[in-house]
């Protein structure tokens, strides 16, 4: 099933499209601006996003520069009439199509179903050698790690457990969970070995350690990944 994005700040304009796609089978994540947008593309797969333009916090195509950095999935701007700057302005940066509202849901589902088509046939789908958070990359082919394009060097351990969080970025893992999952064994004495090893990776992969951007505790529940960003 296709995962797609819906960001607008007219909640009523979310939910006709929610019902517009769910319809033909597409599981919609919604956003209200382009900030949350940006996050929900960091922490899930979406195969497409449909995007306003004019929106608060951040607009549509700020957040699809930031997406751009991180993912080639197509991007339909909701464009209102009249934005034909802005209508040229996202396609020249980035974006693969614009939907005029009012809309057609003929329309706006064909262009749907033609953008996932080229994207899925150019290998969008397929699964992903490289990791990518903010500045980290994970690249599980080569095992190598990289921070803003340098190598880090990581213990066998230590690239286990950060695979493990980037592979669910957000999700929180108690230390039993990830000392199951990653030492493959029972989880006695969890919290202290895997507090040491997280420990290891802010040293390696926090600008401030003592600040974490990336690597975060939930207290009393454990830890996730994802980024902080402004």
């Amino acid at each position: 099933m296709y995962r797609i994005l819906v960001c607008d700040d007219e909640k009523d304009i979310v939910s006709a499209l929610r019902i517009y796609l769910t319809s033909e089978g597409y599981d919609v994540v919604e956003a209200y601006n382009g900030r949350e947008a940006v996050r929900l593309v960091r922490e899930q797969e979406i195969h497409l996003a449909l995007m306003d333009i004019m929106m608060p916090e951040m607009d549509g195509i700020s957040a699809m520069v930031k997406i751009r950095e991180i993912s080639n999935l197509p991007i339909i701007f909701l464009t209102a009439k009249g934005e034909d700057t802005d209508k040229v302005l996202g396609l020249t940066v980035g974006a693969d199509d614009y939907v005029t509202k009012p809309f057609n849901p003929v329309e706006l589902q064909a262009r749907v179903k033609s953008q996932l088509r080229r994207y899925m046939q150019l290998g969008g789908g397929a699964v992903k050698d490289v990791l990518q958070l903010g500045g980290i990359a994970l690249d599980d082919r080569a095992k190598e790690v990289t921070l803003d394009g340098e190598p880090v060097s990581l213990t066998r351990t230590e690239y286990d457990i950060l695979k493990l969080l980037m592979e669910n970025k957000g999700k929180v893992f108690s230390p039993a969970q990830i000392y199951q999952a990653v030492w493959k064994d029972t989880a006695f004495g969890a919290e202290n070995t895997v507090a040491v090893h997280i420990r290891h990776l802010r040293e390696k992969l926090e600008y401030d350690p003592a600040r974490p951007r990336f690597l975060k505790v939930v207290w009393g529940r454990g830890y996730k990944l994802e980024e902080e960003f402004e």
